[in-house]
């Protein structure tokens, strides 16, 4: 990924963070050509070192070139906005703000208990915020079986991590400051909750 020095943002506490508030990735594979498919993405939050996981559906194209060691990219955007020349208070060029996490990891296969174990973490994960949940246990067992054998699980052992946060790192807090406040008095975003796209100017390093 193509990241000028003063954007670049590698710590492991950012790229976790960022990954659990944007789990759902484009996922990239060199089959008989390159192939990309989204899913959502998680954290083994059980595992000593990063390690992610996820699933596909059996009849997608990929699964005939997922096996153990295979190389693949896992691409994790955030909130972007266009920033136009004319918000500056000096005159600049019009550029387009970010944050993105790419992986590169090797896949490790599951076995069907790693993946009904995966599976229960993956919608608790985002049934625990429903007015009224349901969780595996609330899923007739002849329908989750059904579905169950259609889908395949892995693992993803990182080999090199990248991120990115193009917040206008490289400018004075006053000149971050002055922008996000000309994005927010026009309601000027592209992408995103505005909340999170005003508080990663505010937030960004000097």
């Amino acid at each position: 990924m193509y990241r000028p020095a003063s954007h670049k943002k590698d710590d492991l506490p950012f790229v976790i963070n960022f990954i659990r508030k944007h789990p759902f990735a484009t996922l990239v594979i060199k089959g008989s050509e390159l192939m990309a498919t989204h899913i959502p993405l998680l954290i083994d939050a059980a595992h000593h070192e990063l390690r992610l996981f996820g699933h596909i559906a059996n009849h997608n194209e990929m699964r005939n070139y997922l096996q153990d060691e295979t190389e693949v990219l896992c691409i994790f955007q955030g909130p972007n906005t266009y920033v136009s020349a004319s918000l500056y208070s000096e005159p600049d060029i019009s550029t387009w703000n970010y944050s993105a996490v790419h992986i590169n990891a090797k896949i490790q296969m599951q076995n069907s208990q790693e993946l009904e174990k995966s599976l229960e973490i993956l919608i608790h994960t985002f049934e625990k915020h429903q007015e009224k949940p349901l969780y595996k246990k609330d899923i007739p067992v002849a329908m989750w079986r059904e579905n169950f054998a259609e889908i395949t699980g892995f693992w993803l052992n990182p080999i090199k991590i990248q991120g990115i946060h193009k917040w206008h790192r490289n400018y004075s807090r006053e000149e971050r400051e002055h922008i996000a406040s000309q994005l927010n008095k026009n309601n000027l975003h592209t992408n995103y909750d505005s909340n999170e796209i005003i508080k990663n100017f505010y937030d960004s390093e000097d």
